[in-house]
């Protein structure tokens, strides 16, 4: 992998990890493209450090205030929307894995992201007033922690099912929006723990440490502007652009996988 291709998909990561359209999903497709042999789940485990980064920027007065009161509430709804997805990519890792290498079915995990898009703005706009945040309850934290088991798939948006998994069940937008990023610090921290332990000290995949920079630096710089604008765009628009990009997108991979076959 040269260093502009990392640039390239590390702002690629940047911009997909908070828009609800597949970071994983886009990377695995930029891959064909690029024709990058590499192994791309390191890459955008590495990268995803920098989104990270990100994240504990932009959000940096909710995580403290968790950090300054770690008992509340909001700590343990966090919590259980986490354990789903550690205790599946615990036991099902290397699925997981062959899921990213082989890209069979993204087309059809981008038509999932763009469903529960859709579903999620139907339900939002049922009659009542949305839930504030204080009333989140521990089921709601345990549906979302299930959608974002499904996310684990490449192409299947985490940050689109949990948001949609919150907006579905009537939480006000701008926190629904807030606790899918904070929800993504856990899930960043677990891949990268697991991907550390696994490549620790060896060649990283025969990606060298230039082009993970580079695609790190990229992620985290363009991702600060990606949080800034979906926190604008949750609170004052609907998620239905997104629904149908992903939806376009995965007919035309799924036409190109089973019948063009020029990238896949």
């Amino acid at each position: 992998m040269e260093i502009f291709e990392a640039l390239i998909l590390g702002a690629v990561q940047g911009i997909t990890e908070f828009l609800p359209v597949s970071s994983s999903g886009h990377l695995v497709l930029l891959q064909r493209i690029f024709k990058i042999n590499e192994p791309v789940l390191l890459f955008d485990t590495v990268v995803h450090g920098g989104t990270l980064i990100a994240v504990f920027i932009v959000l940096r007065r909710d995580i403290g205030n968790i950090l300054r009161r770690p008992l509340q509430p909001l700590t343990g709804l966090l919590a259980l929307a986490t354990l789903p997805a550690v205790v599946f990519a615990l036991v099902f890792k290397d699925p997981i894995d062959r899921a990213f290498a082989s890209a069979t079915g993204l087309g059809f995990a981008f038509l999932i992201t763009a469903a529960a898009l859709g579903i999620s703005e139907i339900l939002s706009k049922r009659p009542g007033r949305p839930r504030e945040g204080v009333t989140m309850t521990w089921l709601d934290a345990l549906i979302i922690g299930v959608l974002q088991v499904i996310a684990i798939i490449p192409g299947v948006s985490r940050s689109g099912l949990t948001l949609s998994g919150a907006l579905s069940r009537r939480l006000e937008r701008d926190f629904a929006a807030r606790f899918s990023f904070l929800l993504s610090i856990p899930a960043i921290l677990g891949a990268l723990v697991l991907q550390i332990k696994e490549f620790g000290g060896s060649s990283g995949g025969g990606i060298g440490p230039g082009p993970l920079l580079a695609g790190t630096a990229a992620a985290a710089v363009v991702g600060f502007f990606s949080i800034k604008f979906m926190l604008k765009l949750v609170r004052e628009r609907s998620l239905w652009g997104f629904a149908v990009y992903t939806a376009l997108l995965g007919i035309l991979v799924t036409v190109d996988h089973y019948i063009s076959q020029v990238f896949f």
